[in-house]
């Protein structure tokens, strides 16, 4: 039998298995796709074959696994897939007709306040391009980031993480949350020395957890939490229900909770450090130009905005 060459190699193989690694899962591969699993699985064969070595090892309750040399050629393999996007781009078009997927990243509680508008701009003047959404915390958004799931994310600088720039947008400053009959509701600014004695409801978080805990040690402060949640919108209704402060850094149009309860929100005195939120990508993978259109629009849209926390 004639030995295969690299030559043999196809673009269609490294997207199939540029897919699988990203899924660790065939089935899932496929779905994604949108062709048989053995077309998946025969283009990673031939794949194997041709390069001479083995790209997973499937384990029996944790699906695929990437052996070394598999890692090695994921990574190759996104820089020249995106390479490949990028002269497809070129040769379509100019900078206004780009089109495709691009999925997204965004850090939970920020989804809300920055996705409507960066989707509508997106619509408004690249209607061929489409945005997937994968909503995550801190650890999913640096997991998806990593693995190849998404190309690019909206969320805090969460500190150095291997791999991954930030290019600023704006800083989000945290403000006191308190119910209107609060006797502190009406302050223009509140010191959180202030708070001292007083329940607390935490956005429990990882991360976002250390932080707020953090802010309040840091000025003395002995957090009492009563209620905690990870829902944004729950902080916030129980808050305006009397159980206790809580502090957030993105504050909405409407003080009104999903339950009719309203809302004061107050800045921080002193040095309490705000979240800088970044459009994150993977520092040694080249960006698609869809993935430059989204990091210029969010740019345009939110970068030294003074109303980007609203």
């Amino acid at each position: 039998m004639a030995r295969l060459s690299r030559s043999d190699m196809t673009l269609v193989q490294l997207r199939y298995f540029v897919t699988t690694a990203t899924r660790r899962s065939m089935t899932e591969a496929s779905a994604d796709l949108h062709v048989a699993q053995s077309a998946v699985s025969t283009a990673i064969a031939q794949l194997e074959r041709t390069l001479g070595v083995q790209l997973f090892v499937r384990q029996r309750s944790k699906g695929l696994a990437l052996t070394d040399a598999g890692e090695q050629l994921l990574r190759d393999a996104r820089s020249l897939l995106a390479q490949v996007d990028e002269i497809t781009d070129n040769v379509r078009g100019h900078h206004h007709e780009v089109r495709g997927t691009l999925r997204l990243a965004c850090f939970v509680t920020l989804a809300p306040f920055v996705l409507p508008r960066l989707i509508s701009r997106v619509e408004e003047q690249h209607p061929r391009l489409r945005i997937e959404i994968i909503e995550a915390d801190v650890d999913g958004t640096v997991e998806l980031l990593l693995n190849g799931t998404v190309e690019g994310a909206i969320a805090y600088d969460f500190g150095a993480v291997h791999d991954l720039s930030f290019d600023h947008l704006y800083s989000a400053a945290p403000h006191v949350i308190l119910p209107t009959d609060h006797p502190l509701a009406r302050r223009k600014r509140l010191k959180l020395t202030e708070l001292a004695g007083q329940d607390m409801v935490l956005l429990d978080i990882a991360h976002s957890r250390e932080y707020f805990l953090g802010m309040l040690h840091a000025a003395g402060v002995e957090p009492q939490v009563r209620y905690s949640s990870r829902s944004y919108e729950t902080v916030r209704s129980l808050v305006a229900r009397g159980q206790g402060y809580s502090i957030l850094n993105h504050v909405p149009q409407s003080p009104r909770t999903y339950d009719g309860g309203e809302l004061a929100a107050i800045p921080i005195a002193g040095d309490a450090p705000p979240l800088d939120v970044c459009f994150v990508r993977v520092t040694d993978v080249r960006a698609t130009a869809r993935a430059r259109v989204i990091g210029a629009l969010a740019r345009e849209l939110f970068g030294a905005s003074s109303d980007a926390q609203q």
